[in-house]
């Protein structure tokens, strides 16, 4: 108890606890000891408390204690407060997120919870709270100290919110200058979704249902924890950084994963705007109402480090807020807010032993962005759908501004969960999604599209769907072993629709045309590769390149809410000429960046974590690790998205496959393995910054410690929160 008697001193001492009196300081340096935190060989924290608040205060530290800066920047980005610390280039980040989230309402929220909430919630700031206390060399850019309100502003983990589909630009222009802008088309991204996979015991080797977690997001975007208190609480997972809730993940008896979902329920309205009575109003049916303004008062850095205030008029209607003009309409933005609930929704369903108390949770229609495969001991999987569905009139076309004038347009209630697509225990012993329509969640035709309103799916299928299905139809049994190499499946079916097209339009050229000679080499290696990925395959860097090339080429500035259908259909209906001429293109752009076509892809697809920074500068001259996977556009599950960089010629991934993991439930509990990209610390310093890197690049997974004697067996150092770490032996 020395040690925690000096964290007390720290504490009354510390900034982040302000003038709070010695009885309250006394308290969390209380809690901190009712907390036991063991790492285990791999640096992953196992928090252990009494209460399921004190385990939330455990798991606040312990991520803290892995990354501060990337805990502090989600809630300063969550809060709309980027600009207090960035200055200018953030400011109209902030301004969007405080359209939604205002400081006054989350504190009424909170004080408005429930008891068993606001425990919780407290037992978060105070564990971000004592951190800081007992790390005083620490210096937060501006989060000094975190409220119990705070985390309501951050209440959904998936990767990015409703909030993010407003465009700045957009924004921007319309409330400096009350005009609309031409809105510019970004380059294609990289896709950020994930792929989820249950199987029935029907179809395992062990007769146990098994779970694919295999989400893609942006690299070391989540802490890996595992939480357990004597409440009911045992989870591990992915956890979004500074959050209070594992978000992938599995607990003693069910394990579950999210997609992301292409079901529109994010919605624009076009308002007719007037000046009416001195000020401005908008009309819905045959009345016109006020529209509301609100004054944001952001403040932003200055280069000298100084604070400025800036004020920012903002408008909104029933319909949510004003986020730009078009077509001499001012256009509101219709998204779920309602974080109290989403947050409960968060934590709870990580409590879930089955299907029935998932679904009891779910029953708050609070999760709006993402699809959940999900098994349970017993033997259950299912697919199901996101909960948060407003109900509308199928009649409006909803991927595009509706009329806000027509009441018929508007938001009616909720969709009852029972009317949701949904699939439960299928004949076919398995469900699945990655990013697709989930019309062919448990094999094809499994659910028909045109029972559901349209507004169900906007995204349809993409090159993984026919990979998903060629492995998991038919009557192959898996085990865990097995589940892990179908994640790691190399085969590239993009490239088997498209490839046939570029083959077709050499053999049609004439004898005298000069590229037969110039393209015969390229073709020749292309013609015999085998569409499957791998570090040493030189085709493959061709075939992206050139498949690249060519997506560029037909998409143009169009980007379609069924992006990857579209691109496919133009790629395989693409003109001779054009599929040469992209080929050539690809070629020439090779051989600036590499010398030559002839490389392997795993000489330049690169795995490389050489700082603790967010946005890190990669570094042709610095160690890095060859991946065989490339992105998800080509039908890849396992996914690696990568591109060249400033100053670099090698391609260098920062988003895909991120944690990745495959479990299997039974009666006597989970049997779990695992890996997350480069490791869970994000000092270079730390034994465990890029420890996990090999495995990741391998797609090695580890085995899970998760009940008591396998953490005890595991377990390298055990802490207080506060106390030194104590190395353990074995």
């Amino acid at each position: 108890m020395r040690a925690l008697g000096l964290a007390l001193c720290l504490l009354l001492s510390a900034p982040a606890w302000g003038a709070a009196p010695a009885s309250e300081a006394a308290r969390i340096t209380e809690r901190a000891a009712r907390v036991t935190i063991s790492r285990d060989h791999l640096g992953i924290a196992h928090i252990r408390a009494a209460s399921d608040a004190d385990a939330v205060f455990g798991m606040a530290f312990a991520q803290a204690e892995d990354d501060f800066n990337r805990v502090e920047t989600n809630y300063l980005t969550s809060l709309g407060r980027r600009a207090e610390a960035e200055g200018d280039k953030a400011l109209w980040q902030d301004v969007r997120q405080r359209l939604w989230i205002d400081e006054a309402d989350l504190r009424r929220r909170y004080a408005a919870a429930a008891p068993w909430l606001k425990a919780l919630l407290e037992g978060w700031a105070d564990g971000l709270n004592f951190y800081l206390a007992t790390h005083p060399k620490v210096t937060p850019r501006v989060l000094t100290r975190f409220e119990p309100w705070m985390a309501l502003s951050f209440s959904e983990g998936s990767i990015g919110g409703d909030i993010e589909y407003v465009d700045l630009a957009a924004l921007r222009t319309f409330i400096e200058h009350g005009a609309a802008t031409a809105r510019v088309a970004k380059p294609h991204e990289e896709p950020q979704g994930s792929n989820g996979i249950a199987i029935a015991p029907s179809r395992s080797i062990s007769g146990r249902p098994l779970l694919l977690i295999n989400p893609h997001t942006s690299f070391f975007f989540r802490d890996v924890v595992q939480v357990t208190s004597d409440e009911g609480l045992n989870v591990y997972g992915a956890v979004t950084w500074g959050q209070p809730f594992v978000y992938q993940g599995f607990n003693q008896h069910a394990a579950w994963m999210h997609t992301s979902s292409g079901l529109d329920n994010r919605d624009e309205y076009a308002e007719t705007v007037a000046r009416r009575g001195g000020g401005m109003a908008y009309r819905h049916g045959k009345k016109w109402r006020p529209i509301e303004t609100r004054a944001i008062a952001l403040r932003v850095r200055q280069t000298d480090g100084s604070l400025t205030t800036r004020s920012v008029t903002t408008f909104r209607t029933h319909h949510g807020p004003i986020v730009r003009a078009e077509g001499g309409k001012w256009i509101a933005f219709a998204i779920l807010d309602d974080p109290v609930r989403a947050l409960e929704q968060s934590f709870l369903r990580t409590k879930a032993s089955n299907l029935k108390e998932w679904m009891a949770v779910g029953a708050r229609h609070a999760n709006s962005s993402n699809n959940m495969l999900f098994a349970d001991a017993s033997g259950t999987i299912a697919y199901l759908h996101p909960q948060f569905v407003p109900l509308r009139d199928d009649h409006f076309d909803y991927r595009g501004p509706v009329d806000g004038s027509d009441p018929r347009a508007d938001w009616t209630g909720l969709t009852p969960i029972s009317a949701l697509p949904m699939v439960v225990n299928p004949a076919s012993g398995f469900v699945y999604n990655s990013n697709d329509a989930p019309w062919s969640a448990a094999g094809r035709a499994t659910l028909k599209a045109s029972a559901f309103p349209r507004y169900m799916d906007q995204w349809g299928a993409n090159a993984r769907t026919e990979h998903a299905l060629a492995l998991l139809s038919g009557t192959r049994k898996f085990s865990a072993a097995g589940l892990i190499a179908a994640a790691y499946d190399p085969a590239l079916p993009g490239f088997e629709r498209i490839l046939p097209g570029l083959l077709r339009a050499y053999d049609g050229l004439g004898r005298a045309d000069p590229r037969r000679r110039t393209l015969a080499a390229p073709i020749a290696l292309l013609r015999k590769w085998d569409r499957r990925w791998g570090k040493d395959s030189e085709a493959q860097s061709l075939a992206i390149h050139w498949g690249e090339t060519l997506w560029r080429e037909v998409m143009g500035k169009d980007k379609p809410s069924n992006g990857a259908e579209v691109a496919y259909s133009r790629m395989v209906a693409a003109a001779p000429v054009r599929q040469l001429a992209a080929l050539d293109s690809a070629i020439g752009k090779m051989r600036g960046l590499y010398g030559g076509w002839r490389v392997a892809w795993g000489s330049i697809n690169r795995f490389q974590r050489n700082d603790g920074r967010i946005l890190q500068a990669f570094d042709d001259r610095k160690p890095s690790l060859a991946v065989g996977f490339p992105s998800a556009d080509w039908g890849t599950l396992a996914s690696f998205g990568a591109r060249t960089y400033p100053g670099a010629k090698r391609r260098y991934g920062t988003s895909g496959n991120s944690f990745v993991a495959v479990v299997e439930l039974g009666p006597d509990g989970p049997r779990a393995f695992a890996v997350t990209a480069g490791g869970v610390n994000g000092d270079p310093a730390s034994p465990h910054f890029a420890d996990q890197a090999q495995d990741y690049a391998d797609g090695r997974l580890s085995p899970v410690p998760f009940a008591k004697a396998e953490v005890d067996a595991a377990t390298r150092e055990r802490y207080h929160p506060g106390e030194p770490r104590i190395a353990q032996r074995h």
